[in-house]
């Protein structure tokens, strides 16, 4: 058997290797995904939600305007619409669908609805001593519209994805069961929101590279890179949060958290930092990927390249992105906090007010710690990558690209 044909055995045998434990590792990651479903499961049973608003008997329901019989909505001096209107619906759901009954439909920018015969609107309607109805119109039933925005995106994502979109999907769907079923139970229940959103981060990170990376080089590289990125972000955020005498009890919805916390076991000072970890995940994922690809590519089209190399070359790229990265982040919490920068700038706020407001410190802490993990994944994705790709190449450990 001459070299050649060495070489070429050496790689069947390495290919065969790779399926086998490609195969052991999808049992595996189904394993695990069945044990999450299960805690999942036992968690949320064994929660129980303490009631903080009393209800009296009323509920939400669907219904559709009918007629409208008195209106008085019209334009405040202020140039807002406000009024009342006393109209006829018939309610869709619920325990009393069938009804036609009379409502109030109090107008404002933040509730209630213009409504219009044909509207279909959400009714909050409760049955008084004399066995009669008493509605009054919430708001707009905007459900079906939702729901549609989220089909055209899934949609989308499939159709111009193909199979990497459709994974996408899945991801997507695998991180909000994370963050719905998992996080929001975990912190109620007392256990630490940063050690929660870690633990958060690192599930979406694992199954999310996974499904995009398969058994490979590139998802353990991004994975690594991802996980210890956020962690960066994290850390930064406390340490600077600390420093800045800043804390999940500074924010602006701290007094409904605080009943919240009276009525739980929630830790309302660590949610800032939790929310931090969750934010930075996606771009850090994101430009863990996108480095990991590029020096598995470069490893691909040229096999005899380096560590260093492949370092190097990995560099390059993350240097490119990382601003691109930075600024989405940065303008995503900008974009969050537009409202208070226009009343800065009405206010003529001197800069001793405004840039010592716990309002624009979260923002800046917020925007600033993602970005300082983007930047540090880069390099720190680079090297695990790099070095796996060259192991891989002497050992056939591990598939540079997609299983």
């Amino acid at each position: 058997m001459d070299a050649k044909q060495a070489t070429a055995k050496v790689r069947a045998d390495a290919h065969k290797g790779h399926s086998k434990r490609s195969r052991i590792f999808a049992a595996a990651f189904m394993l695990m995904l069945v044990a999450f479903a299960g805690c999942v499961l036992w968690l949320n049973a064994r929660i129980e939600r303490v009631p903080l608003r009393p209800t009296g008997g009323s509920q939400f329901a669907k219904a559709t305007v009918d007629e409208v019989l008195t209106s008085d909505v019209g334009l405040s001096d202020s140039g807002e619409m406000q009024g009342n209107q006393r109209v006829l619906l018939t309610i869709t759901d619920g325990q009393f669908a069938g009804n036609q009954v009379e409502a109030t439909s109090p107008y404002s920018n933040n509730s209630g609805a213009y409504c219009e015969p044909g509207l279909h609107v959400v009714v909050l309607v409760n049955q008084g001593q004399d066995g009669a109805l008493v509605a009054t119109v919430y708001n707009y039933d905007r459900g079906l519209v939702l729901w549609g925005l989220i089909g055209l995106f899934l949609v989308l994502l499939c159709a111009v994805g193909g199979k990497s979109g459709t994974l996408s999907a899945v991801g997507l769907a695998f991180t909000f069961a994370c963050i719905f079923l998992l996080f929001l139970p975990l912190v109620y229940s007392g256990a630490s929101p940063f050690w929660s959103a870690v633990l958060v981060v690192v599930l979406v990170t694992v199954v999310g590279m996974y499904l995009i990376g398969g058994w490979s080089v590139k998802t353990f590289g991004s994975v690594v890179g991802t996980i210890l990125g956020v962690l960066i972000a994290g850390g930064v955020a406390s340490l600077f949060g600390q420093l800045g005498h800043i804390s999940g009890l500074n924010v602006s919805e701290i007094e409904t958290l605080a009943y919240v916390g009276q009525n739980s076991k929630l830790d309302v000072a660590g949610l800032l930092f939790a929310g931090i970890l969750i934010s930075s995940l996606g771009a850090i994922m994101d430009i863990s990927m996108s480095v990991t690809s590029h020096i598995c590519e470069m490893a691909a089209a040229n096999p005899r390249l380096s560590w260093r190399a492949l370092f190097s070359s990995g560099m390059t790229v993350g240097r490119d992105m990382m601003g691109t990265m930075s600024h989405t982040l940065i303008l995503a919490f900008a974009g969050g906090a537009v409202n208070a920068l226009v009343i800065i700038y009405a206010y003529a706020m001197p800069y001793l007010e405004y840039w010592n407001e716990y309002a624009i410190g979260i923002e800046i802490l917020r925007g600033l710690s993602g970005s300082i993990g983007i930047i540090a994944s880069v390099p720190i994705v680079s090297l695990v990558t790099a070095l796996l790709v060259t192991r891989s190449k002497a050992t056939y450990v591990l598939p540079t690209c997609e299983s």
